[in-house]
């Protein structure tokens, strides 16, 4: 009997995304967070590029935390190639991200420091996010 050819990736399905966050939902390292509001796929360039705009207009100080980790990977056949034979090529890698879902957790840093670096850094995904604040933080 014929074994299934091994390889690198598992396959995957789409999926779907359904409902709110099950998990990763609070704050768990810092005080500010970035919150999603909407359901897509984050890939791991949008993930790279909202994590170099965050970390800048912080000017390096404080800490931050990344919630996800995109481990999904994504194929695609070339142009112009006609259906069947088989699966595409890995293209890249996504998370499927829910509503309720932590991004970012920042530390270290001011309130308005950390709002803005925020809102620079969620300009960055296709879903809206919101800014939230620890329920025991204190304005100093």
């Amino acid at each position: 009997m014929l074994q299934p050819k091994k390889t690198k990736y598992r396959r995957m399905q789409k999926g779907r995304m359904k409902g709110n966050a099950q998990k990763g939902a609070t704050l768990a390292f810092g005080s500010f967070g970035m919150k999603s509001l909407e359901s897509a796929w984050i890939t791991s360039r949008q993930l790279e590029a909202a994590r170099q705009s965050v970390t800048r207009h912080m000017k390096r100080e404080g800490q931050l935390w990344i919630r996800i980790f995109p481990d999904k990977p994504i194929t695609k056949k070339p142009a112009e190639v006609r259906m069947g034979k088989g699966k595409g090529a890995p293209e890249g890698f996504v998370y499927p991200i829910t509503p309720g879902r932590i991004i970012f957790e920042l530390e270290g840093v001011p309130f308005d420091v950390a709002k803005e670096a925020i809102r620079i850094g969620s300009q960055k995904f296709p879903v809206k996010t919101k800014f939230v604040v620890r329920h025991d933080y204190e304005m100093k």
